[in-house]
């Protein structure tokens, strides 16, 4: 025997709560009732149970079985396969959390699985037993009460997505300086509001083609009333959704460009110092050349000047045996030779570009 959360309905009041799905197929027997079974994570023979039990298809039940589905709506005959993924946020760590639910919604009985976190089902349970005029409309009241719970749970997830993205937006001009890490978490958060467009996208026509078939499978005009108030929320939602996408692409965008900017003004500001570094180079060569220069000019006028001294420095020497020194010739010799010997350094000098 499997243990469920099973409960009876009959004109919109409980009657009973089977603890197994053969006492939920029998309660159903009675006139005018409808089911609403719980299950959490069932095994395979939960699911071939209830699938023989209440005629459900082999394809959704495969589905079931594996999990991980988008949000859809599928009909097989008389019953519906439905996904839901409820979302919660986690503002500190600014990730969105999915659950999933499936449900399977018969002429007369609601059955839902739930995969992970999600709304607390037996609370939602409560709130439409205390609407018992409309819990009695039949199941597919009871996949509309719980499609608007999971639609208006969204609301907080994106508030929570909004007030991250103003939190950039005010990152993006602070305090004049623009913070390269930024980047990462607006990446982050767009990949999260890239998930949740997803899980909520196929939403909206999920609940028109519950509204298309309303005539076709007799949908009570108050259900069909709820649906499209459901429709309108989750619309609005998406419209919300699509505005943060946009914000958080924009943002990318700006502070892509402002870091674009502010490295070229850094890129500036070093070409501006290599610049006065370089003409600064040049300065100090050029005093260099000047002086190499002038240590030019003093060395050769020095050469010049010491080629007179060392010869009159010689024969001042006041020897008395010294060649030339009794030479009659010998004054005006030295004279010409110093003479001499001066101009042509001086033209050596000249020629090399010394003077």
């Amino acid at each position: 025997m499997n243990s469920i959360d099973g409960h009876i309905y009959i004109d919109g009041r409980r009657t009973a709560a089977p603890q197994s799905l053969a006492e939920a197929a029998a309660a159903l027997q009675s006139e005018n009732a409808s089911a609403w079974i719980g299950l959490l994570d069932p095994d395979p023979a939960t699911l071939e149970e209830a699938a023989t039990r209440f005629g459900l298809h082999p394809l959704a039940v495969e589905d079931a079985r594996k999990g991980h589905q988008r949000a859809k709506l599928e009909r097989y005959g008389d019953t519906m396969f439905v996904v839901l993924r409820p979302a919660t946020y986690d503002d500190r760590a600014e990730q969105v959390a999915f659950g999933e639910i499936h449900l399977f919604v018969g002429p007369r009985f609601v059955i839902t699985l739930r995969r992970g976190g999600g709304p607390d089902l037996a609370a939602i349970r409560g709130a439409l037993e205390a609407e018992p005029a409309f819990l009695g409309l039949g199941p597919e009241a009871m996949l509309t009460a719980l499609l608007d719970e999971i639609v208006d749970g969204y609301a907080p997830v994106v508030a929570g997505l909004e007030e991250d993205i103003d939190q950039v937006e005010d990152g993006l001009f602070a305090g004049g300086h623009v913070d390269p890490a930024l980047s990462e978490r607006i990446y982050r958060l767009l990949e999260q509001v890239i998930a949740f467009q997803r899980a909520i996208g196929p939403l909206p026509g999920m609940v028109q083609g519950l509204l298309r078939g309303a005539e076709r499978y007799g949908t009570d005009d108050d259900v069909q009333n709820r649906q499209r108030n459901v429709l309108d929320h989750i619309v609005r939602v998406t419209e919300r959704v699509n505005t943060c996408r946009s914000l958080l692409e924009n943002a990318l965008t700006v502070h892509s460009t402002l870091v674009t900017l502010e490295q070229n003004d850094a890129m500036r500001r070093m070409s501006s110092a290599s610049l006065a570094q370089g003409e600064e180079s040049r300065r100090l060569a050029k005093e260099t050349i000047e002086q190499g220069e002038e240590v030019k000019k003093i060395s050769s006028w020095a050469a010049i000047l010491f080629t007179p001294t060392l010869i009159a420095s010689i024969y001042g020497m006041n020897f008395d045996h010294m060649p030339e020194l009794h030479w009659v010739w010998g004054y005006p010799f030295a004279v010409a030779l110093m003479v001499g010997l001066g101009v042509g350094l001086w033209g050596v000098f000249k020629y090399k570009h010394w003077l």
